[in-house]
């Protein structure tokens, strides 16, 4: 393969771009960035705050002189986000930093904020990047796109799954409420809305197992880049 490239990868929320995209990096030998916990790392900043959400759309760009974000990534390659200095890797997972999330990521003054630092990381790495809006905004010139999707059904069924084996259990009903809302959140927002690009490549994996999603993904990137 070649010694530098970029996988872009997106799709909406519980499609399983985090799990995937880390299976893949790690098969692959390359770096995996989740873009969404930096997302989330800042959402969850305002939520700290004790702010609402509208609160939090209102306030959160007066607020980015004091955010400072790092990504650590362990001897077994797992990113783990940082703010300020605290490890907040688990905090961030929390459900309603989902929606916290969504609402500062819609401002095109955190969006730019953090551009440079997820460009930064591909242009010194090969990596895997997932989001909303990597191969139409944050790396155009990926040599690999790829849309993950799932039916919104399966999407809440694998979060649920996620959230019970954490201990943070939640309702299906709730769980799909909130990607619904998710979806419509990051398909209307003015600022880099969810969509597919142009030259990106699907893959549903509503009905495929996790090894096969992951054996999917290979097959594309191994087609684009070469053996």
């Amino acid at each position: 393969m070649k010694k530098h490239f970029a996988v872009a990868v997106d799709g909406p929320s519980g499609a399983g771009k985090s799990t995937l995209s880390r299976a893949v990096a790690k098969e692959l030998g390359i770096l995996y960035v989740d873009t969404g916990a930096i997302y989330r790392t800042v959402g969850y900043h305002t939520f700290s705050k004790g702010l609402s959400l509208d609160e939090a759309g209102e306030k959160v760009t007066s607020l980015l002189d004091e955010i400072h974000i790092e990504m650590r990534y362990g001897a077994d390659g797992l990113q783990r986000m940082y703010l300020n200095g605290a490890d907040v890797t688990d905090e961030i997972r929390l459900p309603q930093i989902s929606m916290y999330a969504s609402c500062v990521s819609a401002l095109p003054e955190v969006r730019a904020f953090l551009l440079e630092m997820q460009r930064r990381l591909a242009r010194e790495n090969s990596v895997i990047m997932d989001g909303r809006d990597i191969g139409t905004v944050v790396l155009p010139d990926a040599e690999v796109k790829i849309f993950l999707t799932a039916s919104a059904q399966v999407r809440a069924k694998r979060r649920c799954a996620e959230l019970e084996a954490r201990g943070t259990s939640e309702p299906y009903e709730e769980v799909l409420r909130q990607i619904e809302q998710r979806d419509y959140n990051d398909t209307h927002r003015a600022a880099a809305p969810l969509r597919k690009a142009d030259d990106a490549v699907t893959v549903d994996t509503t009905k495929l197992t996790f090894e096969e999603s992951r054996d999917a993904i290979i097959c594309v990137i191994r087609e684009r880049i070469g053996k």
